[in-house]
């Protein structure tokens, strides 16, 4: 394919995961990303353009003068992909790496301890590693956490595992919950997370390579988010239950573990602590970037994947739309070329964006916000927050409710008040 010109603005020297829209490792110098230059708050903020379907719907701005400020938390970690806080006290930050570790961050500072190590089990590298950590609800009493990851021949393996006397994650305590053949390198999906339903929600990407019809076939779990039930004890061979009120659990020849379909890469998805509504960023193919939502208990959404990329038909100039679901926010690749899904913000630092959605690109390492309170339909324009220059491939939640910011490249960061 043909790279668009983009703005040189800093070299990034790690970029496994650019095959996660829609150019490859292949289409850029080996070792090297221009990300794409951003506006500056006082520019026009990030909208679709004049060819989408829809107007965005305008939101009020926080003043220029009550952006955030980046903090370092710790700078020398192992490619990180995800980060969780556990809600035991102790304040505490569990990291996921690439390459299969899970360190911990006591107090939520350095210096990093290893909490779990699979390795030996994981293939790491472009889209593949150890893409998802989620902690179970009950994590303080019961100790129980959930990696999803590609084993060493490439598949998607959601996992349980246990803790030791001493607290650290044990190894040997592995139970399989959930297997999935991946036919291609890319588009894994990854995110794990549980809602505030107590079932754990997992995305998975299409399955790359020519796998692009899979968000909208039946027989597959690729393209899709699945709900699943991991407290209730599951019948012989199968590491979960399928919830009796999925949406399409008693539609004859659909895999009754999905909960949404026409995805192509969800990478990042997260639940609003608040209101227990799902957000997705979803990654593209040559045009559009997007952010999907799945309001709270609403299931069976279709986000249109590969009829539609964001608000506009694919392979041709219209489309048969009926019972899809659009993007909140969109953006084309003049503006970067990657989606990073983020959170809702619930903290009390920045009181100014409160009930505001946080999500990035990772080649521009922009940080824009969309208005996430009240009814969220229609297209919303995303407002620019912070021009990072880092590739951001991950949000989290600290646990004070604050905003993490995970840098591929080895660092962890927070969202503070500007001094």
């Amino acid at each position: 394919m043909t790279v668009r010109p983009i703005t040189l603005a800093v070299t990034i020297a790690l970029m496994p995961l650019l095959a996660l829209g829609g150019c490859t490792t292949a289409d850029l110098p080996a070792g090297t990303v221009t990300p794409v230059a951003s506006p500056a708050p006082s520019q026009t903020p990030l909208a679709p353009s004049p060819s989408a379907s829809a107007s965005p719907t305008p939101v009020p701005s926080p003043s220029v003068a009550s952006r955030p400020a980046l903090e370092l938390v710790v700078e020398d970690l192992d490619a990180p992909l995800d980060v969780v806080a556990p809600d035991d006290g102790s304040a505490d930050l569990l990291v996921a790496e690439q390459d299969g570790r899970i360190v911990r961050l006591p107090g939520g500072h350095p210096p990093a301890v290893v909490f779990l190590d699979i390795r030996d089990r994981i293939l790491a590298g472009g889209e593949r590693g150890l893409l998802g950590l989620a902690l179970h609800p009950a994590y303080a009493a019961n100790g129980r956490f959930f990696v999803d990851y590609t084993d060493r021949d490439g598949n998607t393996v959601v996992a349980e595992y246990g803790r030791t006397a001493d607290g650290a994650g044990d190894p040997a305590s592995e139970r399989a919950v959930l297997f999935v053949e991946q036919p291609a390198a890319n588009h894994n999906g990854g995110a794990i997370r549980f809602g505030r339903d107590g079932m754990l929600y997992v995305a998975l990407g299409d399955g790359g390579g020519s796998g692009s019809a899979n968000g909208h076939r039946r027989d597959t779990l690729l393209g899709k988010i699945l709900r699943l039930d991991v407290d209730t004890t599951p019948p012989p061979g199968r590491g979960y239950v399928v919830p009796p009120d999925n949406p399409v659990v008693a539609v004859p020849g659909v895999r009754p573990e999905v909960w949404a379909t026409g995805l192509r890469n969800p990478w990042r998805f997260s639940v609003d602590p608040a209101t227990g509504d799902l957000w997705i960023g979803d990654v593209g193919a040559g045009d559009r970037e997007e952010v999907d939502v799945a309001r709270a208990g609403v299931g069976g959404l279709d986000f249109g994947w590969d009829l539609r990329e964001g608000t506009v038909c694919t392979g041709a100039s219209t489309c048969d739309e009926a019972g899809l679901t659009p993007p909140v926010a969109e953006y084309d690749h003049g503006r970067g070329c990657v989606v990073t899904g983020g959170v809702v913000y619930r903290g009390t630092d920045l009181p100014d964006f409160a009930g505001r959605y946080f999500f990035a690109d990772y080649c521009s390492g922009a940080i824009w916000w969309i208005d996430a309170r009240g009814d969220v339909t229609g297209l919303r324009a995303a407002e620019l927050l912070l021009e990072t220059k880092r590739p951001v491939v991950s949000f989290g939640i600290d646990a004070g409710g604050e905003v993490l910011v995970v840098d591929h490249r080895g660092a962890l960061l927070r969202l503070v008040r500007a001094p």
